[in-house]
């Protein structure tokens, strides 16, 4: 019972991570953040960032911590 109440929680917390991709209008896509991340980073709604491609991914960070 333990194990089993212990993987769920896991699993849930794990899925945090997986987003979808989602459209924005006609020329935009979306991706969104999970709350408990934003916070942590101390982001907020509006939050400038900057987006970096790198191989394989992107990196997002703050606007003002180059």
């Amino acid at each position: 019972m333990y194990f089993n109440t212990y993987l769920n929680t896991y699993m849930k917390l794990k899925d945090k991570n997986i987003r979808k991709i989602t459209r924005v209008g006609k020329t935009s896509l979306a991706v969104t953040l999970p709350k408990e991340m934003a916070n942590e980073l101390g982001w907020r709604e509006k939050q400038r960032v900057v987006l970096k491609r790198i191989k394989g991914g992107i990196v997002i960070r703050d606007f003002r911590n180059k």
